[in-house]
């Protein structure tokens, strides 16, 4: 591999602009309270390496050095996060959702460690954490995440502290102690157990790396954006027509449309980026009433239920980004209901051979709700996120 160099400059506030120093712990804007995203010299990048570079490093999503916010190799802390497969799916599948002509490609986030997409987030947050000298993380978690946090914690040595509901399902929390993680049950949801956590924190010198309050989970959940156009083949028809994205907190929608941006910079790929589609579930859908309405920002949701844990999120602090994403793509936002989750699970499961954890399964239910609405033609070519392996969940049966 090349010699590894990033090229991260600064910190900007995605609602006031405010640059904010990139040398130092940050959580959101000084300022507004809004979203930090990390910048970078573009030009710089440019200049020092050609896509084609990637293939020959390592194969994991830190092969994208140059765009990732970590100054010295030494700081990663890596588990194998990244890389994971595009995977087609057989006729049958794809007649299964509607899809006669077009393409139907599952991106199973469910091999990354830990099972779930959480492993490339909580792998840049955390390392950049340390690289700042942070001796312990606190966050939030429906599950995933906090397992997730606690594994990267566990590799870094530094302590985890997470807050989960208290019907979190049972293996997340599991997995999490077992990485010596201090878990803490809430009677309430994943916004109680955010509450708690910003409580806590400052007063135990907890870093908070919660969904979007600090700049670099969505950096490590952008890769999952430049791998798509990696394995595209990079250039002006890389880029899938549509993504399918089940959508809790956000921070993948937010950090792939991020990468989109930054590669269209860099002249990498075409001026036409795939269109966003959020998915949640009838039980706990802000963003997509908010997209109804025709609205920028998301009310809370009251009384939110789902048997996808991680999309029983009734608040999300970047619903702003989510909702800019979807709208400048042309996509959609679609709620789909608990049964069809489970049955797109056991669908998935039968066609494909993917076990999808029920947020992924949503993914599946809603591509054959668009497709009966027309908003899909059925000759697309279509990317679903598979954000995590069914096997840490109830099972469907």
């Amino acid at each position: 591999m090349a010699v590894w160099r990033s090229f991260l400059t600064h910190l900007e506030c995605t609602s006031c602009g405010l640059r904010h120093a990139a040398e130092q712990l940050q959580t959101v804007c000084t300022a507004c309270g809004k979203v930090l995203f990390a910048r970078y010299d573009i030009d710089g990048v440019r200049t020092s390496v050609k896509p084609e570079a990637f293939a020959r490093r390592r194969w994991d999503m830190w092969r994208y050095a140059e765009l990732l916010p970590i100054l010295d190799e030494n700081n990663v802390v890596s588990l194998g996060e990244g890389c994971t497969p595009l995977v087609s799916v057989r006729e049958q599948a794809r007649l299964a959702v509607g899809f006669e002509r077009g393409e139907v490609l599952l991106k199973d986030e469910g091999q990354n460690p830990t099972a779930s997409f959480k492993a490339r987030g909580l792998s840049a947050a955390v390392s950049r954490a340390r690289e700042l000298g942070a001796s312990g993380v606190a966050l939030p978690s429906a599950g995933n995440a906090g397992a997730a946090a606690a594994a990267y914690a566990a590799a870094a040595g530094i302590t985890c502290h997470v807050a989960m509901p208290r019907d979190v399902p049972e293996l997340n929390r599991v997995e999490a102690e077992v990485y010596g993680a201090e878990v803490i049950l809430v009677d309430g949801l994943i916004s109680d157990a955010g509450r708690l956590i910003r409580e806590l924190a400052p007063a135990h010198g907890w870093f908070d790396v919660s969904t979007l309050r600090e700049p670099y989970r969505q950096e490590g959940k952008k890769t999952m954006g430049i791998e798509l156009a990696e394995h595209g083949g990079w250039g002006a028809d890389c880029l899938p027509d549509l993504i399918v994205y089940p959508t809790g907190g956000g921070t993948g929608i937010v950090g792939m449309r991020k990468a989109f941006d930054e590669l269209q910079a860099l002249g990498w790929i075409g001026p036409k980026q795939p269109k966003m589609v959020v998915v949640q579930s009838e039980g706990c859908a802000p963003i997509v009433r908010a997209f109804e309405r025709g609205e920028r920002f998301a009310e809370p949701w009251d009384n939110a239920q789902t048997i996808a844990a991680g999309l029983r999120v009734p608040a999300a602090i970047g619903d702003y980004l989510i909702l800019d994403a979807v709208r400048n793509t042309g996509g959609t936002a679609v709620a789909v209901s608990e049964d069809a989750i489970r049955e797109a699970q056991l669908e998935m499961g039968r066609l494909t051979g993917v076990f999808a954890a029920p947020e992924a399964a949503a993914t599946w239910a809603a591509t054959a709700e668009l497709r009966r609405r027309g908003f899909l033609a059925g000759d697309e070519r279509i990317v679903l996120f598979c954000t995590g392996m069914g096997l840490k969940y109830p099972p469907p049966l």
